[in-house]
């Protein structure tokens, strides 16, 4: 029931159009289950009576009947077509839409290969089982119950068989879609597998292609799509036992009834016309009994995809806008008090232990510390990517659970440590930043991220930059990302290991151009010494806890972890000053 209420939800207006297809094809079920009676009136009425008006008339109702079948089975196609493609775009578009909801928790939920196979192939099977499942699924019952009601009024007696028979093709259709039904579900995830193994090879060509991989990547993805071969033949090998069995079946049927109908016409108890109609109706309830075992391996398949397509829509968001948001950030300052969190709630140890911190507005902050020492962890619950699992974050004052994502995340400019630019030119990537920044905005931003050194050589604004940013180097990414961020004009600004493709002169002068932003607080995490020694504070991590808090000389001498990293970078002594 939570599958017809969902696809009944997404209809919306194309419901019309599916009610109107549904009775286009019950008013032309209607009509062609007449149209064997009318033949039986022509034999025996008319052919065998030797009335040629019966015939006509008969013949006529039938070709009139026969017309008006063929264009309701039009109007069911148009109408039809039309309710499942809207019903696809509109489950795409409520997908996607409810994915843009999602907070990096209920992204770590769902594979992105996952969500794709869930957009694409789940939302097809569904539209395919709409438009091609709707017509038999009200024939079938249709044709059967009237059919049997006719062939009964005909002959009674015959139709006894169909009673004997049907129960035993109920049982056989219940255990092979009780069979097929959870094969479908390990189908569609062979299909999320596959669909992973190509978007990473995809995504890696150039590594793979460096390291002469090519052999390895062929034989991963041979044995992944080996696995859904295997799958897919497991299926739909169990699916097809449903022909042999309803075939035997009914032929079987068949042949009993024109045995034992033949003995009646020898005994002159049946016409030769009512013979001929009633197995006009054998035949329609053969293939209405075949139609329903095909629709219900049909929905089987489809009701595995409304359930993962349901999955998606009834996530829950872990991060969401409170009641009565507050709609302004005052200003830049961060305070951490008390912050534990880790990333699953069953997680035995946190990511982030009883972190506690002040960080004043206008402040530049360096974040250092080794690799897992939870830096970037640190940085996201700013954002509220992230909601802290106890303690309380706050920016300007507040709470970030007070406020609304969007204006918190308007005052908050991450620079992500994976860096994204999108297919398109620089400015419409840097338009994500502002949409309604002029060209002025956009270079100057681009002159503070030192984009400019290289942005005539691509072209200027209007430069491509290719599928993913591919046309740019890492650097020169980097740099852009940050041009991106500044427009935003945030209140704070975080840069995560943001400018480690790029030399250490273009770091300095970046640097110094960020360090005219005064009502702007900017958390720098790095790697490198050199580029937060000239910060307000620094904050070094180790394990998750804050190790210690000071300049670059208070840590210098006092502290051993920031010691340890200023003697390796430098390599020439703690005293030393780096080049």
């Amino acid at each position: 029931m939570d599958g017809v209420r969902l696809i009944a939800r997404y209809l919306g207006s194309y419901r019309r159009d599916f009610l109107v297809a549904v009775l286009c094809v019950a008013v032309e079920t209607s009509l062609e289950l007449v149209i064997p009676m009318l033949m039986a009136n022509v034999v025996d009425d008319g052919i065998l009576a030797g009335d040629l008006d019966a015939v006509i008339m008969n013949g006529g109702l039938m070709l009139v009947f026969s017309f008006f079948s063929l264009a309701l089975g039009f109007l069911y196609a148009r109408f039809s077509a039309r309710a499942a493609m809207g019903l696809g775009a509109r489950l795409r578009e409520a997908e996607y839409a409810h994915v843009q909801e999602f907070s990096f928790a209920n992204l770590d939920d769902f594979e992105s290969s996952s969500l794709v196979t869930r957009l694409t192939t789940d939302v097809t099977v569904i539209q395919n089982a709409l438009v091609s499942g709707t017509r038999p699924l009200v024939r079938g019952p249709v044709i059967l119950v009237m059919g049997l009601i006719f062939a009964a009024v005909m002959s009674a007696e015959l139709a006894v068989v169909f009673f004997v028979v049907m129960p035993v093709l109920a049982v056989a259709m219940f255990f092979v879609v009780r069979r097929v039904g959870p094969l479908y579900r390990v189908l569609q995830g062979a299909m999320d597998q596959l669909n992973d193994a190509l978007q990473e090879d995809l995504a890696a060509i150039r590594v793979i292609k460096a390291y002469v991989r090519e052999g390895h990547v062929a034989e991963r993805f041979e044995a992944v799509n080996g696995r859904l071969a295997s799958t897919a033949t497991r299926t739909f090998r169990t699916a097809v036992l449903n022909t042999p069995i309803f075939q035997g079946t009914m032929y079987t049927t068949c042949v009993a009834i024109l045995w034992f109908g033949g003995q009646m016409i020898l005994a002159g108890t049946l016409q030769v016309g009512t013979f001929t109609g009633f197995m006009s109706y054998v035949l329609q309830i053969v293939n209405s009994l075949m139609m329903i075992s095909n629709v219900f391996l049909l929905l089987a398949r489809a009701v595995t995809s409304i359930e993962r397509v349901g999955e998606v829509l009834d996530e829950r968001p872990t991060i969401a806008s409170p009641e009565r948001a507050l709609a302004e950030v005052p200003d830049g300052s961060v305070r951490f008090d008390h912050v534990c969190f880790k990333y699953a709630q069953d997680a035995e140890k946190n990511v982030l232990e009883d972190i506690c911190l002040d960080l004043p507005a206008g402040s530049t902050v360096g974040v250092l510390g080794g690799t897992g020492s939870g830096k970037t962890t640190l940085v996201q619950l700013v954002a509220r990517l992230y909601d802290a699992t106890s303690g309380v974050v706050s920016v300007g004052g507040h709470d970030v659970r007070a406020y609304d994502l969007a204006t918190l995340r308007d005052a908050v400019g991450v620079v992500l440590q994976k860096n994204v630019l999108f297919s398109g030119t620089v400015r419409e990537n840097l338009a994500w930043g502002d949409s309604a920044a002029t060209d002025e905005q956009m270079l100057e931003a681009c002159r503070l991220a030192c984009a400019d050194e290289f942005l005539d050589r691509i072209g200027g604004l209007d430069g491509d930059l290719g599928q993913g940013g591919a046309g740019v180097s890492g650097g020169q990414r980097q740099r852009l990302c940050i041009a991106r961020a500044l427009l935003k004009h945030p209140r704070v600004l975080i840069f995560d290991d943001s400018t480690s493709a790029v030399d250490m002169a273009t770091d300095a002068k970046i640097r110094a151009n960020l360090a005219g932003l005064a009502d702007v607080t900017k958390i720098v995490i790095a790697q490198r010494v050199a580029s937060v020694m000239d910060s307000d504070l620094i904050v070094v991590l180790d394990e998750g806890r804050v190790h210690a808090v000071g300049t670059h000389e208070e840590l210098l001498s006092s502290d051993t972890i920031y010691q340890e990293i200023y003697e390796s970078q430098v390599g020439s002594g703690i005293s030393g000053e780096v080049a």
